[in-house]
């Protein structure tokens, strides 16, 4: 039995840095065994078929082989529909109200511990809110994430150290869904 998952990479093809062509994602995917190979938008988002379970694994062989065929770094998360449709129907924002720039969703590589965001003042930000999840974290940005000062705080190292965690709009949340649909 195989299963379709979503690889989220973090900070590709951003002001032509971390420069992978999807083509060549593509290529990579199938290097790895994997079948069904989609990708949406240059930002970093796959789609693929594959028999392994374990996300962990999925994610660390493709980090690998990104890293041997373009010489840089780059994190990965791998995620199945099962999770990505809950973490959509979890939303703690009215999704179909807001257009997809104004919620976000970032994905961790594993559970983040609410303590670390303790300390951020929350209230200082509105009418900009965030709501932790199931390894992932929801964003309200009325005016977008390139000018949401609550991104940015959300963004130091501090909070995310340790951690792999990639962004994307509630458009790729809702898109990512349907293509893992089996």
């Amino acid at each position: 039995m195989t299963t379709k998952y979503a690889a989220l990479l973090r900070g590709i093809n951003v002001s032509g840095h971390k420069r992978v062509p999807m083509p060549e994602l593509r290529t990579v995917l199938g290097e790895l065994g994997h079948t069904d190979i989609a990708t949406h938008l240059q930002s970093g988002n796959a789609v693929f078929r594959t028999a392994d379970q374990d996300e962990d694994a999925l994610a660390t062989a493709l980090e690998e082989a990104i890293e041997e065929r373009f010489g840089f770094p780059v994190g990965c998360v791998v995620r199945g529909h099962t999770y990505l449709a809950a973490v959509a129907e979890a939303c703690p924002y009215p999704a179909a109200e807001l257009e997809g720039k104004q919620l976000h969703v970032t994905y961790f590589d594993r559970a983040v511990d609410a303590g670390r965001f303790a300390a951020l003042d929350a209230q200082a930000y509105r009418p900009e809110a965030f709501e932790l999840g199931d390894r992932c974290l929801y964003l309200y940005a009325p005016d977008g994430l390139g000018r949401s000062k609550l991104a940015e705080a959300l963004a130091r190292p501090r909070l995310t150290e340790g951690r792999t965690a990639t962004t994307r709009n509630w458009n790729t949340v809702a898109k990512l869904v349907e293509m893992t649909r089996v």
